[in-house]
This record gives structure tokens, C-alpha cells and sequence, in this order.
């Protein structure tokens, strides 16, 4: 018999249909009654495969006392608590490294569109102020331009060198020094005051919740660009939404938010912001692959072999 897993809620249509093939999958996002639902298949659900950001708690581990694996589509653990898991022996796992270059493919884009403001420009043209206004206003060049890379973990590392590629210095912080050939700051402000963008790439956690404050932004100042591809809730957003419209910031980029696909409408009339919505992985290859891996080791745990990618 196919083993039986839980799916919280509808992700990557390939993964869906993979999922739904090799296991006896049940869809707790389409539930009308979730008690009545985790009391129907508590007895055999063996499996969570979990999508997006539906927390997965105790609470929720002990309606289903068969569980004993939780694979996650994507890198970011923050919804579900490990401690819960770990006291109840229950494996989890997520996807890391398969979308790594994607990533920081999306970060140097956001960096350049930031500084740049090439979505502006855009703009500036297709309401026709090219030929009635004259050419767009000059902007700064990132050449030249050191970058603060908060959280240098292997994506912060592929994206430090595409900008070191473009001709950025490079700084970072971590919670320790690593041996990478750039320099190290020994706490987020100190990294904002010596950097002209900031980029967070750091995970979500407990430590780093609104790690970005008015004393970062303060350190930053009204030429330094912050740029958030980690977490929206390493950033205190109405703080920086406020430091954005009174100019003491240059300019921020953003492809993740507090409470996603709600974004502050204040956001969508600056023109010193640039806004993504949370494309950071979104190509067909990174999310075949997130999920190939998601699959893969709900399939070994399953045949009784180690998972590929286990949280500590």
C-alpha cells in the first residue's frame, strides 16, 4: 500500500501530481473542516509535504500521531516549529542548495533595478515623458559600491560574487566569521554604516525577526539602498515604509513582505522602492528541482533510507 501523506495546500503543479501519484496524498488546504479532517486520516498519516506558509506546530503534529516527516517545499523552515518536531521525533526536511543560483540571480536583479531604477525608467517611458520631458534622470552606478551581505550562507555567497562580478566590494555579517576573502562586521549596524546596499539573505528565526530596525536604516542613511530577499519579517516594515517616505533611505527592493500576498498599498506609490512579488526561486527548472527534491525524500524515508536534506 502507498504510504499516506497529509499536503497542506496546492504548490508546484508538477509536484502536486508527482505527490498525489506515488503516495495516498490528502489535500488539508481544501478541507472544509480541519478537526474533521485530521481526525479522518490521523490513524495513517505517516507524511507532511507542506507548501507555503500554513504554520505546522505541535498542535498540529499531535493530531497526527503516525507522523513521522515533514518535507517542506523550499528552504525557509519559519512556519514550522522544529523544537515541536524534534520532541516528537519527527523528521523534517526542506530544499536547499537546488535554488541557490536562481536566487541570487534574483538578488543582483534587484540590486541593480534599485539603484539603477530601471522599472522607473520603464515607466517614464511608456507614459511618453521621453519625448515631451526629455531623457530620464541620471541615477548611481553599483561599481565601485560596497555591498553588506547580512547572512552569508550559500546564497549570500553566489550572490556576493555576481556583484563582486559587477565591480562591488563586498562586507558581511554572521553570527560567526567564516573563511570567505571579504571583510567582517560584527553586527548589522555596523555592516549598514559601512556598506552603500544592504542586502538580507538571512533565514527567519526567532533572533533575526525585524533584525532590520530604525537603527540599521539609521546606520544606512539617505544614500544606502536596502534590498530584502530573505524573510519579510526580518524587516520592521512599517519602520522602513516610513524611512522610505521621508527620503532617510536612498531606496529599498523587495521580494518578500510581512504577511504575503498582502502588501501595504503605501508601498506602490514610492518611487525610490522597487517591489517583486516574492519571485526570488520562480523559474520552471529551480521549482521542478525544489520539488524533485521535496519527492525524493519523502521517498527514501519511506523505503527506510536516509533523507537527503535533514534539518539539524
Amino acid at each position: 500500500m502507498k504510504p499516506q501523506i497529509i499536503i497542506t495546500a496546492r504548490g508546484h503543479a508538477g509536484t502536486m501530481a508527482t505527490l498525489q501519484s506515488e503516495f495516498t496524498a490528502h489535500l488539508l488546504g481544501e478541507a472544509p473542516d480541519r478537526s474533521a479532517f485530521l481526525r479522518q486520516h490521523a490513524h495513517a498519516v505517516r507524511g507532511l509535504a507542506t507548501f507555503g506558509p500554513m504554520p505546522v506546530d505541535g498542535k498540529l503534529m499531535d493530531a497526527l500521531p503516525k507522523l513521522e516527516i515533514i518535507a517542506n517545499f523550499g528552504v525557509g523552515v519559519d512556519a514550522i516549529n522544529l523544537d515541536d518536531a524534534k520532541k516528537r521525533n519527527i523528521i523534517v526536511t526542506n530544499t536547499p542548495d537546488v535554488l541557490n543560483e536562481c536566487v541570487a540571480d534574483t538578488a543582483l536583479a534587484l540590486v541593480l533595478n534599485t539603484v539603477r531604477k530601471f522599472p522607473q525608467s520603464e515607466g517614464y517611458l511608456r507614459g511618453g515623458n521621453w519625448a515631451s520631458r526629455g531623457p530620464y534622470p541620471l541615477t548611481t552606478s553599483i561599481g565601485g559600491k560596497t555591498l553588506g551581505v547580512l547572512g552569508l550562507g550559500r546564497i549570500g555567497e553566489a550572490i556576493a560574487s555576481r556583484a563582486a562580478a559587477c565591480g562591488m566590494q563586498i562586507r558581511y555579517h554572521n553570527r560567526s566569521r567564516k573563511d570567505v576573502p571579504y571583510p567582517y562586521d560584527p553586527d548589522p549596524v555596523t555592516l549598514a554604516r559601512n556598506c552603500d546596499v544592504l542586502i538580507v539573505v538571512t533565514p527567519a528565526t526567532a533572533e533575526t525577526s525585524r533584525i532590520i530596525n530604525a537603527k540599521v536604516l539609521d546606520a544606512l542613511g539617505p544614500e544606502g539602498y536596502l534590498v530584502n530577499i530573505a524573510r519579510g519579517s526580518v524587516v520592521d516594515e512599517p519602520v522602513l515604509l516610513r524611512y522610505l517616505q521621508e527620503k532617510k533611505i536612498a531606496g529599498a527592493g523587495l521580494d518578500v513582505f510581512a504577511d504575503e500576498p498582502r502588501v501595504p498599498p503605501e508601498f506602490f506609490s514610492l518611487d525610490n522602492a522597487v517591489l517583486f512579488p516574492h519571485v526570488g526561486s520562480a523559474t520552471v527548472e529551480t521549482r521542478k528541482a525544489m520539488g524533485d527534491l521535496q519527492i525524493e525524500n519523502l521517498r527514501r524515508h519511506f523505503a527506510g533510507k536516509p533523507v537527503l536534506t535533514r534539518m539539524a
